[in-house]
Order: structure tokens, then C-alpha cells, then sequence
């Protein structure tokens, strides 16, 4: 029998490259995503919805996640990095959007999935959840509020494993911006990410199985950085 996976933000970067990994691995996924990634698969599930639309997502989402009754994992991988800035020139309702996006709206999934039966839960996180460099601020804020956010809901899922993963530097829209586009000059985290290793897509997403393939050997609600093991 085919497992099921449900992976948000799958129509780029790296959700699409989940989507397609586990579609070739004869898995169920079922995706949910602004935009219609227009797969051509029978094991492929979209739901089109704009997760940045907070009191909306129980109301339009709670049916299409409940119908699928055993998950054998959950990415919770939509997300925004906001435009690199200094924090004294970041408006409060230029972080709170970053924070709705990559916070609130995986909190009101949680309290979805704690309803039926999950096995594994990976919040995609970031090692800028650890770092404070200088222009990520609502990124860092928003990236480290969701590992805390994966750790406490570990207390109250105790059958399902949740992880908050870094996945490492990847090469998608959000890493080209940051490449092309920020001064490195100003934000010196920009000359490393020019500089180091980017992945791409396809093997980040296989590299991320290769966490689910380990999972028993982590504890419930940890932070993971793929780079480290």
C-alpha cells in the first residue's frame, strides 16, 4: 500500500523537488500551495490555498488534510524570506508578515494533524534560526519561533516524531535573491552563501529522506541541521 506524504508549498524550490522525489517513489502526496505545480500524476493531491490567509486555514483546509487518514510524514515547508534589511529599518508589519507565514500559519496545520494520525512531522527550518546575521532579522525571528513552535506540539503529539530541520543552503528564488541582489558589502552572510556550496533542489529533498531514514535516532522536538549529520 502506498504511504501518504502532505508537503505545503509544493509548486518550487525545494516543495516541488519533495513533491516529485516521493511521487517517483510511488508515495500518495498530497500538496498544498499557492500556485498549481500542474503535475501530472494520479498520486498527486493538490489543494490550491494561500497559507498566508491565517483565519482561513482551518475552514478550507481541515477536510482535505482529515480525509487522508494515516500520514507517514508531514513537510511543513511553505514559507518567505523577506527582504534583507537592517532591523532598525524592518517595520513591525513587515516581520509580523514573515512571522504569519512561517509560524502562525504551521501552528493552525498543527492543530489540524493533531486531530488524525501522523507518524513524522519536519518543519523545514534554517541555520539562520541559530545565526543572527545582520538583514535576516524577520527570517531568524521566524525560522527560530518555528523550532520552538515543532518543540512544544512535540509535548502534546507523543506518537508523532516532529523535527525542526535546516536543510542546508539550496538553490531556489529566495538563495537567487540573496546571491544577485544583496549588497555583500553591507551583509556580509551574503559573500559566505556566494561562496559555499548550494544544493540543488533534488538532492536536498533526498537528503531530507535520508533524515526520515535516521529519524528514531533523533528525540521528539530537536532541531536538526542536515550539515551535521
Amino acid at each position: 500500500m502506498s504511504k501518504n506524504i502532505l508537503i505545503t508549498g509544493c509548486s518550487s524550490g525545494l516543495g516541488l523537488a519533495l513533491t516529485n522525489y516521493y511521487l517517483e517513489q510511488d508515495y500518495k502526496v498530497f500538496g498544498i500551495s499557492r500556485k498549481n505545480p500542474n503535475i501530472k500524476n494520479s498520486n498527486f493531491y493538490f489543494k490550491e490555498f494561500d497559507l498566508s490567509k491565517l483565519k482561513e486555514i482551518k475552514t478550507s483546509l481541515t477536510s482535505f488534510i482529515t480525509q487522508i487518514e494515516n500520514i507517514e510524514i508531514v513537510y511543513l515547508n511553505a514559507g518567505t524570506l523577506g527582504e534583507i534589511k537592517e532591523m532598525t529599518k524592518l517595520s513591525y508589519e513587515e516581520i509580523k508578515e514573515v512571522l504569519d507565514l512561517n509560524v502562525f500559519a504551521n501552528k493552525e496545520l498543527l492543530d489540524i494533524l493533531t486531530t488524525i494520525n501522523v507518524n513524522n512531522i519536519i518543519g523545514i527550518s534554517s541555520g539562520a534560526s541559530k545565526n543572527g546575521s545582520k538583514g535576516w532579522g524577520a527570517y531568524s525571528l521566524s525560522k527560530s519561533s518555528l523550532n520552538m513552535l515543532i518543540n512544544l506540539y512535540s509535548k502534546e503529539m507523543p506518537n508523532t516524531k516532529l523535527l525542526a530541520v535546516a536543510p542546508g543552503v539550496i538553490e531556489t528564488p529566495m538563495t537567487d535573491y540573496i546571491r544577485f541582489e544583496v549588497d555583500d558589502t553591507i551583509y556580509t552572510s551574503a559573500k559566505i552563501l556566494k561562496s559555499g556550496d548550494i544544493q540543488k533542489p533534488d538532492i536536498a529533498a533526498k537528503r531530507l529522506n535520508e533524515v526520515i531514514k535516521k529519524i528514531d535516532n533523533f528525540e521528539s522536538g530537536s532541531f536538526i541541521d542536515v550539515r551535521d549529520i
